[in-house]
């Protein structure tokens, strides 16, 4: 499951291969730090979008053969590209979702929201496949839908924590049909048709991460391992959000130790 600051993203775990480690390592530290820009701090819009505009610059340098001028993030980049002839796209998908994070905080239907997904969580599902030598299509689109369905839970979890900053990933127009208020959300407010307005969000995102699901049993060894434990993360939250809807508003969803040791049983056996 996701884990420390930038979601749906496994971090150069002890499942993954030793000689992965590195390049997701590097890959890890690039999303986190954009992540971050876009995210954190008191800094204006513009210097935000400058700041990401400059590691869209560090990019093209790295495509150009040049040296980064960034030796911290860009430079271990730069050689696991090169050691692993990774694209470029899905990092640039990354920057665009990051960029769009500090000029848009309303969706106003589904479709706006999964657009999103596919430059904030799938690039980072499909550079794993890449890392792993895996470009089967068939496996590209099971991981689309398990990152998406990871992205779609973490808005979930996070709708008390993303409304203070001024972000609102629920569909503006499921929110209206359902006469749900963003009163509610700064309230802290699970009456009337909250639960109605959760479950219905709870099971279309099940519904994507079972659709993903089948690529944990077919990538072999520590690999596949390692997504079975992430499918099985985001179900645990799934069920938790599903037993208590209001829970974003008072007790954010969060996997315990029990929960770890039971994933991993399931993921092994």
């Amino acid at each position: 499951m996701p884990v420390d600051h930038y979601e749906n993203f496994p971090v150069a775990s002890w499942l993954l291969p030793r000689r992965l480690r590195r390049p997701v390592e590097a890959i890890y530290r690039f999303a986190r730090s954009a992540d971050d820009i876009a995210d954190e701090g008191n800094a204006p819009a513009a210097e935000r979008l400058a700041q990401l505009a400059a590691y869209h610059a560090e990019l093209d340098r790295i495509e150009r053969g040049d040296t980064p001028t960034d030796p911290i993030i860009f430079g271990p980049l730069a050689i696991a590209i090169r050691e692993f002839a990774i694209p470029l796209a899905p990092f640039r998908d990354l920057l665009s979702a990051f960029a769009q994070d500090v000029e848009k905080t309303r969706y106003a239907h589904f479709g706006e929201v999964m657009d999103y997904c596919r430059r904030s969580a799938n690039p980072v599902g499909r550079l794993m496949l890449h890392l792993y030598g895996d470009h089967d299509p068939r496996h590209l689109a099971y991981s689309d839908a398990i990152c998406s369905s990871l992205q779609l839970i973490n808005f979930l979890q996070d709708i008390a924590v993303d409304y203070r900053k001024d972000r609102v990933y629920l569909p503006q127009d499921e929110l209206a049909a359902l006469h749900v208020s963003e009163k509610q959300i700064a309230d802290g407010d699970a009456r009337g048709t909250w639960n109605m307005m959760m479950g219905r969000q709870i099971e279309r995102t099940r519904k994507l991460l079972q659709a993903g699901a089948p690529l944990g049993r077919q990538l072999k060894g520590r690999v596949g391992l390692e997504l079975r434990v992430t499918i099985l993360g985001g179900e645990t939250i799934l069920r938790k959000l599903h037993a208590d809807p209001g829970c974003v508003f008072h007790n954010r969803p969060v996997l315990t130790k029990k929960d770890w040791m039971l994933m991993l049983g399931r993921a092994l056996y």
